[in-house]
């Protein structure tokens, strides 16, 4: 039984660091070719910077909330 949620975390976490990976490259692909880059659908950066927004205009417990996220990530 450990051994398959050993296996279904290292999924997981590799999971994780490909979404990531896609989110870096999606940034780098719509600042290099624009809005109008058509295998990058929507707005990754706007999208990104109204999650920070939204985050930041709740104050505490939106810092707590980003720093729930980034201690996630670290591990």
């Amino acid at each position: 039984m450990e051994n398959i949620i050993e296996t279904a975390v290292k999924w997981i976490k590799k999971l994780t660091e490909a979404g990531i990976a896609l989110i870096a490259l999606a940034i780098v692909v719509q600042v290099i070719f624009g809005m109008d880059a058509a295998f990058v659908p929507g707005n990754v950066i706007g999208t990104i910077t109204s999650i920070i927004g939204e985050l930041g205009s709740n104050g505490l417990v939106g810092l707590a909330a980003l720093a729930v996220i980034y201690v996630i990530f670290k591990r």
